[in-house]
């Protein structure tokens, strides 16, 4: 073991999951700079380290010191500090302001900002106001390193280090101490696992009630994540053995199903009253679940008990003169669905692409319109919302926004004691509707008011829990339309035949990819991941500009999954350094591996309802601060401000999952389809994908890929009990 004591000078690479870091170091009487490596809470270019270690050779980068300790002394020299508070340490100073303090203070400059921290307004440039905001990030900063430090000594991830301190602040240590599952329940991120492996280093029993109580609970909400509103008890029961078992500890099912008991006792699970028959067992739902789907089947009872009494006669008339005046074409079916929406209080409207379901719903807005109804228009996301409003000619909002969000109170201003104010509401997409956004929105309508719901069922289901949509169809309580004829300007479209050829289990044969495609829809038969991954670069810099298109504004590839060469992270940094390379004029930042530029097109991952903007909403990068610390993202009219703590909230999104693309459409769409995704591969997939191109959409992978897609019809099966409360 040997000691190493030098200035980092800078980070070649900085994992925020695991902090392993590999940096180059400047030690005293070296000319050299010296290459570290080894897992650090925190690193930032200028801090001095007093290291331990052993030296290693390696056969590619050479002479490296393999550091097994640290700790962090006080920069000595000028140029030290100087890095070392224009690193983004602290909030407000970066690399001018700091050149401006050690300038002014000198080798004094870390003891004033300790001590005398009030002596900072001497330095040009800097106000009152900035020093209140620099001698609360240095305190807090401080801080944060000590929470760091305690819970790196528990396996802890440093990624959630901020977040922690700020849940908790000065009491995390506490918190964390007395009861690391808190975590799991309180900080984003942070599982049962991970307060698990706290637990364990902390000394508590495997057995522990209190673990295994944690271990039910999570269960229960990782079923919620795959989309489930609850679990039958013995599936609950199952589960939670396999997930409390570790090395030496194997718990049995008798020692789970009491506390089930005490947990229902408690509501903290609710036990459903509706025995599944088939089965034999119960339902068990988490409080919010089971809330949200009574009360979400008990709303559409109530609305569905309030007919309406219509002239059908006129309406009749209105739809011939409509059809002579503007010249639209309605089918029979179309038809039907303009007079049933004239009447029904809750109607569906749903159909594959082509079949007409854009010009039904701008048919029945007119109607309603002329039957001097006040009208509100509304889909899940940001784009749909975008899509829905240039189709209608009318403004349309997210659904949250038409709900009325408000941060303070973390709820939304519409419910039914302030409904939303219209007598009609179109929901597009309504295949992207979960349980809770359903709740909320089904709450909000008044008792006299008409709701029309249109959605594709078969693309893939909510990314949220339940299966809306399909439990409304097969309740057979809802009025329906299924529009099935596909139109004749729409059967033109090789995208539109594809996609209604997959729906029925067959294998297009797609045109391949050519200089001069006759098709908008088209197949690379790249046979391997990597030869995709570099066709799919060919196809951005070559043949798509060719045809017209620009690559960084229309665009996007999408993916079945996020792993693997032909994942969304590796092909996120294939098409950002194509698209948007680094250049001097543009900041950038590194978090985690992960590098963001200005340019950059990027997904909001969760639902932020401080700042309004939710998981799978889209927007560009217009200004990193590296003083401030902050990213500003644009998403459709409105700019976003993230401080760097709430980063892992959004990611690169050049390359997507299937899965966030719902509800969006663009110009070009390439989608990889390759065996290492083979457990994601299904029709519904393959056909949600596909059905996102609006002018051009091009497959790469193997055939064997595309026809195991085709084949492989995903049971939607969830488990969720709306259809059956719905027929009472």
């Amino acid at each position: 073991m040997e000691s190493l004591q030098g200035v980092v000078e800078r980070l070649t690479y900085h994992s925020e999951e695991s902090g392993y870091t590999v940096a180059r170091l400047k030690a005293p009487r070296t000319r050299e700079l010296v290459t570290i490596t080894g897992n650090f809470a925190t690193i930032q270019a200028g801090q001095t380290l007093q290291l331990q270690g052993i030296w290693k050779d390696h056969p590619k980068y050479g002479t490296q010191f393999q550091v097994t300790q640290y700790r962090e002394t006080k920069p000595a020299t000028l140029t030290g500090i100087e890095k070392y508070l224009g690193s983004g340490l602290i909030k407000g100073v970066g690399p001018v302001t700091a050149k401006r303090i050690v300038t002014h203070f000198g080798l004094d400059t870390l003891d004033i900002i300790e001590h005398q921290i009030d002596r900072l307004v001497e330095v040009p440039g800097i106000a009152q106001k900035r020093v209140k905001l620099i001698q609360t990030a240095w305190t807090t900063q401080k801080a944060i390193k000590e929470v760091m430090l305690f819970l790196q000594g528990h396996g802890v991830s440093t990624t959630y280090a901020v977040k922690i301190y700020k849940q908790y602040g000065d009491a995390a240590i506490e918190t964390v101490t007395h009861n690391p599952y808190q975590l799991a329940t309180d900080v984003y991120g942070i599982g049962f696992v991970t307060a698990d492996a706290i637990a364990r280093n902390l000394g508590i029993a495997p057995g522990s009630e209190f673990r295994y109580r944690s271990g039910i609970l999570h269960v229960l909400g990782e079923a919620g994540e795959e989309g489930h509103c609850f679990l039958p008890q013995t599936e609950l029961v199952n589960q939670a053995v396999k997930r409390l078992e570790i090395a030496d500890h194997h718990p049995q099912p008798d020692a789970i199903a009491p506390l089930i008991d005490q947990l229902v006792q408690e509501q903290a699970l609710i036990r459903s009253e509706i025995p599944l028959d088939s089965l034999q067992d119960y339902a068990c739902y988490a409080p919010t679940f089971y809330a949200a789907e009574t009360k979400l089947a008990e709303r559409v009872t109530e609305l569905l008990q309030h007919p309406l009494e219509v002239d059908l006669e006129r309406v009749q008339r209105w739809i011939d003169r409509c059809i002579e005046k503007t010249g639209t074409q309605l089918s029979d079916q179309q038809r039907v669905a303009v007079e049933m929406a004239a009447q029904s209080r809750v109607l569906i409207l749903t159909g594959g692409p082509g079949t007409g379901k854009t010009t039904t719903t701008r048919t029945i807005v007119a109607l309603w319109k002329a039957m001097g109804k006040t009208i509100a228009l509304a889909s899940p996301t940001g784009r749909a919302a975008q899509r829905l409003s240039e189709l209608t000619g009318r403004e349309a909002k997210t659904i949250h926004r038409l709900l009325e969000f408000d941060p303070k109170s973390m709820k939304f201003k519409r419910d039914s004691e302030n409904p939303i104010p219209a007598d009609a509401i179109v929901v597009d997409e309504a295949s992207m509707l979960d349980l809770f956004l359903a709740h909320s929105l089904l709450k909000a309508i008044a008792p006299q008011a008409q709701l029309l719901l249109v959605g594709d069922t078969d693309q893939l289901p909510s990314v949220g829990p339940g299966a809306i949509l399909h439990d409304l169809l097969t309740s057979e309580r809802v009025p329906i339309v299924r529009l099935t004829e596909v139109f004749r300007q729409a059967q033109t479209s090789a995208i539109v035949r594809h996609a209604h050829q997959i729906n029925r289990g067959q294998i297009p044969q797609f045109e391949r990819v050519s200089n001069t495609p006759q098709s908008d829809c088209l197949w690379l038969g790249a046979p391997e991941p990597e030869n995709g991954v570099q066709a799919m670069q060919e196809l951005i810099t070559d043949l798509i500009p060719s045809l017209g298109f620009d690559p960084a504004q229309e665009v996007q590839v999408l993916c079945p999954m996020t792993r693997g060469a032909v994942g969304t992270r590796n092909l996120n940094q294939v098409v950002q350094q194509l698209l948007n390379p680094p250049q001097p004029s543009r900041a950038e930042l590194v978090r985690g591996g992960l590098t963001l530029r200005v340019g950059d097109r990027v997904i909001q991952t969760v639902n932020d309802y401080d700042r309004e903007v939710f998981n799978g909403d889209l927007g560009v990068i217009t200004t990193i601060d590296l003083e401030e610390q902050e990213v500003t993202v644009q998403f459709g009219d409105r700019a976003v401000t993230y401080d760097y703590a709430d980063l892992n909230e959004i990611t690169l999104a050049w390359a997507v999952t299937i899965h966030k693309s719902q509800g969006s459409e663009y110009p070009v769409i390439i989608l990889p389809l390759y065996m290492q995704h083979y457990l994601m591969l299904s029709r519904n997939l393959l056909y949600t994908g596909l059905t996102r191109a609006k002018q051009l959409a091009i497959l790469v992978g193997p055939q064997k890929a595309i026809a195991l897609a085709v084949r492989q019809v995903k049971s939607q099966e969830r488990y969720t009990l709306l259809n059956l409360r719905l027929q009472g």
